[in-house]
């Protein structure tokens, strides 16, 4: 079905909810064909409780709390695949640094350009546009760098959570993912067996409102120990 579905992975942001679902019901006040699904990683912070407050307002909002032992952003996504109807899907963190405004802008360009995934991506060229520490900052760029080195450049910023992606994607490789960490757009992309047409869009990330970075040692760990298997792989199929 064609139109778009936007797929936010939550744990503990539920103070960014009410404003994010604002804003983004705003931005798209002018398009029929969307709808916003909330996969929610049991967080207990009330979110529930937020959601049933507003969803008599916003038809097209949805909420699945995924109760499971272990907490997995990429797995959280992968539910709201799942849950998706639309052709499209657009996947944005919750916590406020992924601005609505820009939404309208990714689906205008991937549409023009028939791109098969559309990363937004952030301005590593101007660090007080990025809202990161310095380790992290520098830690993000040499991560990328190896990415694009090893596994071949498919986009500046493959560690983004703010894209747009033809759902057959998922649907093609869902076998070949591999499907855990936080970073769900390096596993689509050097997970799919296509050529695929990807392209970027520059944008500015805001500045966190509340919570703070899901980035832990074990989500570094599985960023990387995906990195050595495509890699490996890669190297073996030569």
């Amino acid at each position: 079905m064609k139109g778009f579905s936007i797929v936010i992975p939550t744990y503990k942001e539920n103070q960014n909810f009410l404003k994010l679902i604002k804003s983004i019901f705003y931005q798209l006040r002018h398009e029929k064909k969307f709808e916003v699904i909330i996969v929610d990683d049991n967080s207990a912070d009330g979110i529930d409780e937020s959601y049933k407050k507003i969803k008599n307002r916003y038809k097209n909002l949805k909420l699945f709390i995924r109760k499971k032992r272990i907490r997995d952003l990429t797995q959280s996504c992968i539910q709201g695949f799942k849950l998706s109807k639309f052709d499209n899907v657009l996947v944005m963190d919750s916590d406020l640094q992924h601005d609505p405004k820009y939404i309208k802008k990714m689906i205008a360009k991937f549409d023009k350009n028939n791109c098969d995934i559309l990363v937004a991506c952030r301005n590593f060229k101007d660090r007080s546009k990025v809202d990161l520490g310095f380790l992290r900052f520098f830690l993000s760029r040499f991560i990328i760098l190896l990415y694009n080195f090893l596994l071949g450049f498919k986009t500046t910023d493959p560690m983004s959570g703010f894209f747009l992606f033809k759902k057959k994607i998922f649907v093609y490789n869902q076998k070949k993912l591999f499907g855990k960490g936080y970073k769900i757009l390096v596993d689509l992309i050097y997970s799919s067996s296509q050529n695929l047409n990807i392209q970027d869009l520059l944008i500015n990330f805001r500045k966190r409102k509340f919570n703070k970075s899901k980035m832990n040692l074990n989500i570094l760990f599985l960023i990387l120990y995906f990195l050595i298997v495509r890699f490996l792989e890669k190297s073996f199929k030569k």
